[in-house]
């Protein structure tokens, strides 16, 4: 009974610290580092390759997370969308959480050097450092620019999928890594701004309460603008052809009339229904991107 109990407890607890991986961003994360895999080649691609690296992407990418959660504790604490983690709540604990981090980090690393490459692994490993500190610690409390900047961390995902699976970092490699680099200011500053308050009383500078909100709707509709053309680049260089583009112009007509209408009759609502559709944005375009991609060379 006694034993039951404490695997039961030892079971929950494992739940709460995955939770800190934040796993709907990672999926994200590890959906368009695979689509970098299938667009680096129009040969098959081996299979052990591509599990061995979205599984050592995706322990990387949430240790990251969960050293994201236990440094921001006491800023997810004062905000609605975070204060029920378990590293707010209590239910895990700073050495178990550091500890599940250096594992899981770890096996990652580890994956992604013997098994798929050294490159991916450095890369992975930059990432991590990108994201965990000089984001986290470094930038997010200092500069409203912190999502431009630390936004580079953000958008190797592609990048990683594209070295996993050919070694070198290519010219098209890095437009899939500008686009979720353009992308990321747009999606981020619609959160921040209908969540201007909490992140005003965390004592975070985000850019609408260091500038105001008129000024990040404007940068919102610049960074659309921005987006809307560096997307058209893969049609451009002959990356991909008509399917992408016509999906691509769908996608960022919408963005586009999303980003126009938070300048014009801002609401939170609409500040909201953006953000959610940014992440759908995103994905579409990557999904449309690997379409093109085999429907062009079949």
């Amino acid at each position: 009974m006694f034993l039951s109990l404490n695997f039961e407890g030892s079971f929950l607890r494992l739940g709460r610290l995955v939770q800190l991986t934040k796993p709907r961003v990672v999926s994200l994360i590890v959906f368009t580092a695979a689509i970098g895999m299938f667009l680096s080649t129009t040969k098959p691609i081996p299979v052990n390759t591509v599990i061995f690296a979205l599984v050592g992407i995706w322990l990387v990418a949430g240790a990251a997370a969960a050293i994201n959660c236990l440094v921001e504790q006491k800023i997810d604490a004062m905000m609605a969308r975070t204060r029920a983690r378990p590293s707010v709540t209590g239910d895990v604990n700073l050495i178990e959480t550091i500890v599940f981090c250096v594992i899981v980090g770890g096996i990652g690393l580890a994956i992604l050097y013997s098994l798929v490459n050294p490159l991916t692994m450095w890369l992975t490993l930059a990432t991590f450092v990108g994201y965990a500190i000089i984001y986290t610690v470094i930038l997010k409390p200092l500069t409203p620019q912190n999502i431009v900047i630390g936004g580079a961390s953000g958008a190797m995902p592609p990048v990683l999928g594209w070295t996993a699976i050919t070694g070198e970092i290519s010219h098209e490699a890095l437009l899939l890594f500008l686009i979720i680099f353009a992308w990321t200011p747009p999606h981020f500053w619609s959160l921040a701004l209908y969540r201007k308050e909490e992140y005003a009383k965390a004592g975070v500078p985000m850019l609408p309460v260091t500038h105001g909100d008129k000024f990040t709707q404007i940068q919102v509709l610049l960074y659309t603008i921005i987006l809307f053309a560096v997307t058209l680049l893969p049609f451009a260089v002959g990356m991909s052809g008509i399917i992408y583009l016509v999906g691509a112009l769908a996608f960022n007509v919408i963005f586009l009339g999303y980003a126009i209408n938070i300048c014009r009759a801002y609401s939170h609502a609409l500040a909201r229904s953006t953000f959610k559709y940014s992440i759908f944005y995103l994905a579409g375009l990557f999904a449309f991107l690997l379409i093109d991609h085999y429907v062009g060379f079949s």
